[in-house]
């Protein structure tokens, strides 16, 4: 007679593999979910990083020409515009091809009244100029004619003489750089100088010059003791070409005129940008960045291609499926095949399910806790400090400069530099504190059971003295430096959400500052 309790416990047991397999197939998904969510968001992280370095790029590129126009103006207030000779020997001084190579020539603006017009048309033909003349004619009050451009190299004299005050677009630059004292870039235009068809968008910076001690603390006293611009003109392409640094491969960026991205205002397509405008091929990724240069608005579009995400996106969600479909399926079968010897099998099983569990909790490259195991530690010591009434602390550190460590050294040498990073940062926290590392090269730190808020302060600098010094991986010695936001629990949020803010914007205001730096939430700057 068969034991009725005996054939359920029998079934119970055959059920076994199916379970497992179940279970572990669950536990995959879940890894590989997480694995693709941590990769998109790594990638998001690099292109965000790509904008932010092509409009600091352009930023600064605009502010070297700016620098050099200033140079220009402070000569022109020690001797007179007319003086041609002074102005041509300077100009070479500058080396244009060497250290201003996007600048398509330098040029000088009078200020003429209409009544001056003959008797400064007389002296430019003095000058060695006897075919000069104002162009086109103008009955403005004001006339602004070309009166000297540099280098000279042959190039049309007829552009001598041009009142670019006439021009609308050119004439509303010179009158901000007139008004407010500092350079002014024009919107988009032809440059005087092109003759082709298709001519290369250009614009022009304008620099005002007044007359040598007369008072310009007003809008009216500059208007009336103006004497003339100096200006650098440029052809978009060429000074695109100039820019410091290196754009990232797979990028296509365009920038347009104003704010509103149309054809008639596009100044600049990167050529990978008009590969993908032929191919219609739909972007991964695409923003719009809004820049203000030299007084004028820019709009500057970037978006990714393929070849950005085969740089910088990772493929460990495909691995982790896999692996994890072929691990589940040898668990089921040992189990199938072990079933007589299930207390060996369940072990087996535990291990391997306890393996899953931390690949979903652990950041794969530093062991570090990922986003998911910090937030559910960080919602612990929040329970625990709104029952006993305690304070803890958020540090929310991203490394300086690290993006040139991959570009030059490559994303190998770059990861030793994290590992590196992250043991760093254990070394530094107590044993009841928490390190995770949220992406790319962004780490949190959980200071838990805080006395007092300086102590989450001191423990940010000494993260920060920690990670200057120098790395070496692969026999390269490497330097960064990390800028840190420091938030305390409840002073700067009461909640996950509220506390991770304070934290983020205070390591962006850590970075605004200058970078290597610590920053409170409460805009205490160490």
């Amino acid at each position: 007679m068969t034991n009725p309790r005996a054939a359920i416990t029998s079934k119970q047991i055959l059920l076994l593999p199916w379970l497992v397999l179940i279970v572990a197939l669950t536990l995959t998904w879940l890894v590989w979910d997480h694995e693709r969510q941590s990769a998109r968001k790594e990638l998001h992280s690099q292109f965000d990083f790509a904008l932010r370095d092509t409009v600091s790029r352009l930023e600064q590129r605009v502010a070297a020409y700016e620098q050099m126009l200033r140079g220009m103006q402070s000569l022109l207030a020690t001797t007179p515009l007319t003086n041609r000779t002074a102005i041509h020997d300077y100009v070479e001084t500058l080396q244009l091809d060497a250290n201003f190579s996007g600048i398509r020539v330098i040029g000088i603006v009078e200020k003429v009244s209409t009544q001056a017009r003959t008797a400064h048309v007389a002296a430019m033909r003095r000058q060695g100029l006897p075919d000069y003349t104002i162009h086109p004619d103008s009955q403005d009050e004001t006339l602004a004619p070309i009166i000297q451009r540099e280098p000279d190299v042959g190039q049309d004299q007829a552009v001598l003489g041009f009142d670019p005050w006439t021009e609308p677009v050119r004439r509303l630059a010179m009158e901000k750089a007139r008004d407010s004292g500092l350079p002014s870039i024009s919107g988009k235009v032809r440059l005087a100088v092109d003759h082709e068809t298709e001519a290369s968008p250009g614009f022009i910076m304008y620099l005002p010059i007044f007359a040598h001690g007369q008072p310009r603390d007003s809008v009216a006293q500059r208007r009336v003791n103006i004497i003339g611009w100096v200006y650098a003109a440029f052809h978009m392409r060429d000074f695109m070409a100039s820019l410091y640094g290196k754009q990232s491969p797979g990028l296509a960026l365009s920038i347009f005129d104003d704010v509103v991205p149309t054809a008639e205002a596009l100044m600049y397509r990167s050529p990978d940008e008009a590969a993908v405008a032929e191919s219609a091929m739909e972007n991964t990724m695409s923003a719009n960045e809004y820049m203000v240069v030299a007084g004028h608005t820019w709009t500057v579009s970037l978006s990714t291609q393929q070849a950005f995400e085969t740089l910088y996106g990772r493929d460990a969600a495909s691995v982790i499926a896999v692996t994890g479909i072929c691990l589940s399926l040898s668990l089921a079968l040992l189990v199938w095949q072990m079933v007589t010897g299930r207390v060996r099998a369940l072990r087996l099983a535990a291990e391997m399910t306890e393996e899953l569990r931390h690949m979903a909790q652990h950041d794969p490259l530093t062991k570090l806790p990922n986003r998911a195991l910090f937030s559910d530690r960080l919602n612990q010591e929040l329970t625990r400090a709104q029952r006993h009434g305690g304070k803890f602390a958020l540090i929310f550190l991203d490394l300086d400069h690290f993006k040139p460590i991959n570009d030059n050294f490559g994303h190998a040498v770059g990861d030793g530099l994290l590992q590196q990073m992250a043991q760093r940062l254990q070394a530094s926290i107590r044993a009841s504190d928490t390190v995770g590392r949220i992406g790319g090269d962004e780490f949190v730190v959980l200071v838990a059971e805080l006395t007092e808020a300086n102590a989450a302060l001191a423990l940010a600098e000494k993260i920060r003295m920690a990670a200057r010094q120098p790395f070496i991986v692969d026999g390269n010695e490497l330097l960064v430096s990390c800028s840190l936001g420091v938030a305390v629990y409840p002073d700067n949020g009461s909640d996950e959400i509220t506390l991770t803010k304070s934290a983020d914007e205070a390591m962006y205001r850590a970075k605004d500052a200058g970078r290597n730096s610590v920053v409170s939430a409460s805009n205490t700057t160490r």
